[in-house]
């Protein structure tokens, strides 16, 4: 098949899946969820192993904001909300295939949330991981249950509130990258060749066990899902990022030149006074 947003190649039983919306730094938009979830569905049967990778700068930044705007714009809520991309995610942490993320340059926001979702994270040196919502007003309510599932409630209420990247190393010996190494295509490879032993009725019984067992991700779709809503339908939200995406203006640089402007200004009696 033919696809706008990602690329995909098959080798035996492994799918290859590349986010390709390079021009719109791998953003998250409605068309690449669901090619991303068209292709998981043609892998249920037959594909033991799915990768996915995004470009060598950037693995996924997010949320595409422009189609955020023209949405907000348009009254329609974008595409069909937050339901289809938790349950992509949720896909690929239930699915019946091992589901491998590698990871190289930047990885944010709901790109965290590919991350999070993914059995096995792989990185090399130059990944870096974020989480910026809170910035803008927002919260990754979706990426969240993943999230915390992966490196635990604490590290990912620090990574939050924070919205500074952490490093390959750091999101190592946080669990959040299972393995880095400077040759990350060498280190991909070597886990393949161990992973094609695998049969597919194995890792379908597996994971279908380990979902039973672990944290209950399906049952936390709904809060996520109406959590993420309520703060995409802010105004003051839409407003800031509507701004960062005509303007480049973050939110909190608004009020350095709000405070920048009033500096500048001379107040109308001021001005008579020096005059008189």
């Amino acid at each position: 098949m033919t696809y706008e947003t990602i690329k995909v190649q098959l080798q035996d039983s492994i799918c290859f899946l590349q986010i390709d919306r390079l021009g719109a730094n791998n953003t998250i938009n409605g068309q690449l969820i669901t090619e991303c979830n068209n292709v998981l569905s043609a892998c249920e049967e037959s594909v033991t192993v799915v990768v996915l990778s995004g470009s060598p700068e950037v693995f996924c930044l997010g949320a595409d904001f422009k189609e955020i705007v023209s949405a907000s714009r348009t009254s329609q809520e974008q595409d069909d909300g937050p339901g289809p991309l938790y349950e992509l995610w949720l896909r690929l942490a239930t699915g019946p295939y091992v589901t491998i993320s590698h990871v190289r340059g930047k990885a944010n926001a709901g790109g965290v949330g590919f991350v999070a979702a993914s059995d096995i994270v792989l990185a090399d040196d130059t990944a870096r991981f974020s989480l910026s919502e809170l910035l803008f007003g927002l919260y990754p309510a979706c990426v969240l249950p993943f999230l915390i599932r992966r490196i635990g409630f604490q590290k990912t209420h620090y990574l939050t509130l924070m919205t500074q990247p952490i490093s390959a190393k750091q999101a190592c010996e946080w669990g959040l990258v299972d393995a880095c190494e400077p040759a990350s295509d060498a280190l991909l490879r070597r886990h393949l060749q161990r992973l094609r032993r695998l049969s597919k009725t194995a890792i379908r019984r597996y994971k279908g066990y380990m979902s039973r067992i672990g944290m209950p991700l399906r049952d936390l779709k709904s809060p996520a899902v109406t959590a993420n809503r309520e703060v995409f339908s802010d105004a003051g939200n839409l407003q800031a990022i509507v701004r960062y995406v005509e303007q480049g203006i973050f939110p909190w640089e608004q009020s350095v030149v709000a405070a920048a402007s009033d500096r500048t200004a001379v107040p109308t009696d001021l001005t008579t006074v020096r005059r008189a």
